[in-house]
Order: C-alpha cells, then sequence, then structure tokens
C-alpha cells in the first residue's frame, strides 16, 4: 500500500544506474583523461628507447620517476579496462548469475594482471632485475 503512494523517482532510487552510475561514469572519464598523457609519455620513451640495450631500459625503469609514471600507467589502464569491460557485460549479459561471475572475473583479472605488472615495474626499479 505504501509504495503505491510513492512517487516514481522514489520507486527507483536505489534500482538499476542510479544505484552507482554516476560514480562509474566519472571514474571511466577519470581514468580515460590520466591515460591521456601517461601514454604519450609512455609512446615518447618507448620510441626514444629504440634501438637501446637491455642494460639501458633497465636503467630507465630505474629511475624513480618512470617507474612511478610506469606504475600510475598500469593501474590507470587496468582500471580503466575492468570499468569499460564491466559496463558491456551489465549491458549485454542478461543472466544475473552470469553477469555477476563475468564481472567478478574481470575485476579478479585486472588485479591480478596489474599486481603482476606493478610487482615487475618494483623488481626493475630496485635493482632485483638487471
Amino acid at each position: 500500500m505504501m509504495s503505491a503512494m510513492r512517487t516514481p523517482l522514489g520507486r527507483v532510487r536505489g534500482l538499476g544506474s542510479a544505484k552507482g552510475g554516476v560514480e562509474h561514469w566519472w571514474m571511466q572519464r577519470l581514468t580515460a583523461v590520466a591515460l591521456v598523457p601517461l601514454t604519450l609519455w609512455f609512446v615518447y620513451a618507448m620510441v626514444s628507447l629504440t634501438g637501446a640495450d637491455h642494460a639501458s631500459v633497465v636503467n630507465w625503469f630505474a629511475r624513480p620517476r618512470n617507474a612511478v609514471l610506469m606504475i600510475l600507467l598500469v593501474i590507470a589502464t587496468f582500471h580503466h579496462g575492468q570499468l569499460g569491460l564491466q559496463v558491456v557485460i551489465e549491458d549485454y549479459v542478461h543472466s544475473e548469475r552470469t553477469k555477476l561471475a563475468a564481472i567478478l572475473v574481470v575485476k579478479f583479472a585486472a588485479v591480478l594482471l596489474a599486481a603482476g605488472s606493478i610487482f615487475g615495474i618494483v623488481r626493475i626499479a630496485f635493482g632485483v632485475i638487471g
């Protein structure tokens, strides 16, 4: 009975995209904006390292600024990717169980791949690999 007296907006609050869509949308935009300068920096750096030997590339990665920017690039890339894949899954997978499983797999894979990448960058930066 009480639900009949609620406004249409009151009935949909907490459902669907009204649940967290704005935050998700902003995060996608924020990571996209962050990826522009990070990707340009990375492409420039890789072009400048063309033809360099292994020791030069390791030394480049070992510089604190480069290591930090690489870690930021990895975090932004994997976070942006998982956000985008989540939207695709939510839009095109209709079974709730399959949708939930797919989103969990995507998030787990993004965290696992990002952690592995960061681990590698940190090992190089601290001279464990040389």
